[in-house]
């Protein structure tokens, strides 16, 4: 069982200076003992990338050609294993080629001793442990590179179970990281010394892995010691993928016992086993006290809500130790892959104020987005209205996904909710909180241990005010849109001063008109106002200087940090290196202090307070809104009863002229006296005031239907310039 450094099949760059080829002359004499080699291959001692119980792992170089590669040498203590594991890793890697697995080249012995020797592909990035001991990572990996862990250990692990091949030591320090020629990285499975050949309904009953990544049932016998005669299937590797993503996800491991995992062994198998079904993660926050769960991630965490959702119940169910109830590999691979096929559509709510990362399928429809956006937002599908770049975007339920404008987190679609709400703005945890202290006496692994830890609450603090800082950004842009688009149909609305001048035609409507006309300039005044206040609201935010503030501090307490990480290897401090040492660390105390008061004092109050005036201002936008909507809606009532008037006038003229047409006729037939040859007047005088008025009915249906088209405009929200 590995409990010894992480062995890898590659490990960080060296900084010491590249070995000579041999074709390049003698090596230097200090350094011909410490050289070790194969037929095609040699290394020096020194370039160590990782060792582990049975072999140690070298970066190496190819006698010929110079090419870097990684060599594994197994030790003395190898060749006391049975014949059968002894060989089980080469023919293990023979039988793997996969872009995700790391590749082996050649095995080979050394010249004197006859060891075998493993030579694999060179990964100068390190492993995903070193890059989660970044202190920029301490709290998980960004939501781009997480999903780029999971596609590549995906891909690795399908490529195992699809040659039958169990690898029993999945963790962080045994995940390689290249990056590609165009800057993307490349996640490899590597170390396949406890891998052997099994199927689906196959067991084993040895024990192999790493105490914190360890399944349950394997941890009872290989750490606790007690016997037991489980045998194990391929569900272990499922166990410690699931804590592996956990750990990628959040920076830290799912089951911690009060001292850590290596401190109380009980309380950490208690963890493991006693875990309700559904819960993800279990914490002993004090000595000897009750064991917590956890169903979600921590909010700390950098993955959005949207890919969490899909995340935490693939985590719930291999991270089950019945083995009954944990998933096998194929449900495993279809909800890793449902996941890795989707699209992310980037929505920025003005209601929440806050961006949501939604993903959905291309060949879904766009109603399921709708309901998708529902879920995180809570704004119903019906109240929904979207602009995109300050345009009008009309998202028709029936169409397919694919439909929906390309995203960024910079560029969202811009949400507009037609049920005001209060904004709640992005939740998030106080930095402040998770800074350690300096132990008052020198102690270099301790100092080093709280510079990485308070770094690692800095970068946070930084990730938290650029977050702060664009969502203050994104609600100014997006309602000053909005406001825009309304300002728009008030200045067209203005039409309908001339259907409130003809309501003295219309009796019955002129009070309707009369409301439709009222209040327009004072509407159009505040929402001119309003966007006067937006743009110079963008302008401050644009002029912010703390993001840069909290850089220059991170800036100086990285190169403290990396004084105090090369401190620790050192047995000791003279006596001026230590005076130096503790102004350092009073430095660096200051240099955080300065860091988070920036980050209280020109973030978070000025976010929250920016989040006040939003509410206030989404509520002008909302009430702005209804009012024009009720405006609309009387207009199309004052249409309706206009045509239905001028529908009646027209029934009733046509009856006057058909009697008109009557009495013409009776009077030529019967041949009536000189004085009474034309209908009466009063008859006459009556059709012409019915012509007349049913002409100024039709001009008053028209004007009418004019405005009705305007204020429907309304409703559609015409396009804004570009600020």
């Amino acid at each position: 069982m590995t409990t010894s450094p992480e062995s890898s099949g590659g490990a960080t760059q060296s900084h010491k200076p590249a070995c000579p080829t041999a074709e390049m002359g003698r090596w230097p004499a200090s350094w011909e003992q410490e050289m070790q080699s194969t037929v095609n291959y040699l290394w020096h001692t020194d370039d160590l990338l990782g060792q582990g119980a049975t072999a140690s792992v070298y970066k190496a170089r190819n006698k010929k050609s110079g090419e870097l590669v990684a060599v594994k040498v197994f030790n003395t203590a190898s060749y006391l294993r049975p014949r059968e594991v002894q060989v089980r890793e080469f023919e293990v890697l023979r039988k793997l080629n996969h872009q995700n697995i790391i590749k082996l080249f050649a095995v080979e012995e050394m010249g004197g001793s006859r060891q075998k020797v493993l030579v694999m592909e060179y990964c100068a990035s390190g492993s995903l442990m070193s890059v989660l001991e970044g202190p920029e990572n301490a709290f998980g990996l960004p939501e781009d590179e997480f999903l780029v862990v999971l596609r590549c250990v995906v891909a690795g692990m399908n490529h195992l179970r699809e040659n039958g091949i169990v690898h029993r030591d999945i963790k962080p320090g045994n995940i390689m990281r290249l990056v590609g020629e165009e800057g993307q990285s490349i996640y490899k499975l590597t170390d396949f010394g406890a891998a052997r050949e099994l199927d689906d309904d196959e067991k084993f009953v040895s024990v192999y892995g790493t105490e914190e990544y360890l399944h349950p049932d394997m941890y009872e016998r290989a750490v606790l010691r007690k016997p037991q005669q489980k045998a194990f299937g391929v569900a272990v590797d499922l166990w410690s993928i699931g804590v592996t993503l956990y750990h990628a996800a959040t920076g830290s491991l799912p089951f911690v016992p009060f001292g850590g995992p290596r401190r109380n062994k009980e309380i950490m198998y208690r963890i493991t086993t006693e875990k309700p079904a559904g819960a993800i993660a279990g914490t002993q926050r004090l000595e000897n006290g009750p064991l917590e769960w956890s169903y979600t991630l921590p909010v700390t965490c950098q993955l959005s809500m949207g890919l969490q959702s899909q995340l935490v119940p693939i985590l719930a169910n291999i991270l089950e130790v019945e083995q009954a109830k944990c998933w096998g590999f194929d449900q495993f691979f279809a909800e890793t892959s449902d996941i890795l096929q989707r699209v992310v559509v980037h929505v920025f709510s003005l209601p929440q104020a806050v961006v949501h990362h939604v993903y959905i399928h291309a060949h879904n429809t766009i109603a399921i987005f709708l309901e998708a956006v529902y879920k995180q937002t809570n704004v119903a599908p019906q109240h929904q209205e979207y602009l995109f770049e300050g345009h009008l975007c009309v998202l028709e339920p029936s169409l397919s996904a694919q439909h929906i404008a390309h995203t960024t987190a910079s560029s969202p679609l811009t949400l507009f909710s037609m049920v005001s709400e209060t904004p709640k703005g992005l939740a998030f945890r106080d930095p402040a909180l998770d800074i350690p202290k300096f132990v008052p006496k020198v102690d270099l692994q301790a100092d080093y241990n709280t510079a990485k830890g308070v770094l690692g609450a800095g970068y946070q603090a930084l990730r938290l005010a650029q977050a702060l800082l664009a969502g203050q950004e994104l609600m100014l842009r997006g309602l000053h849109w909005f406001v825009f688009s309304n300002m728009a149909g008030v200045t067209e609305i203005q039409e309908l001063k001339r259907a409130a001048e003809l309501r003295s035609k219309l009796r019955t409507l002129a009070e309707v008109l009369s409301r439709c006309s009222r209040n327009i300039t004072e509407t159009k005044m505040t929402l001119s106002n309003l966007s006067s206040e937006l743009m110079k609201n963008r302008d401050q935010v644009h002029e912010d200087r703390s993001i840069q503030q909290i850089q220059c501090c991170l800036d100086k307490m990285y190169l403290i940090y990396k004084q105090f990480k090369k401190s620790r290897m050192r047995p000791g401090l003279g006596y001026n290196e230590e005076q130096i040492h503790k102004l350092d660390k009073v430095n660096f105390s200051h240099l955080a202090k300065r860091l988070l008061q920036v980050f209280q004092e020109e973030r978070v109050q000025k976010y929250q307070a920016s989040l006040v005036t939003h509410g206030k201002r989404m509520r002008v936008v909302h009430e702005t809104r209804n009012h024009l909507r009720l405006v609309g809606c009387s207009v199309a009532a004052c249409n309706t009863e206009a045509q239905g008037a001028q529908e009646s006038l027209s029934k009733i003229l046509d009856w006057l002229s058909h009697q008109l047409l009557q009495d013409r006729t009776k009077g030529a037939q019967a041949s009536p006296p000189p004085t009474a040859p034309y209908p009466s007047p009063a008859l006459k005088d009556l059709v012409l005031h019915m012509q007349e008025l049913c002409k100024e009915m039709k001009v008053l249906a028209s004007d009418l239907q004019d405005n009705n088209r305007v204020i429907e405009g309304l409703s559609r929200v015409p396009s804004a310039p570009d600020i």
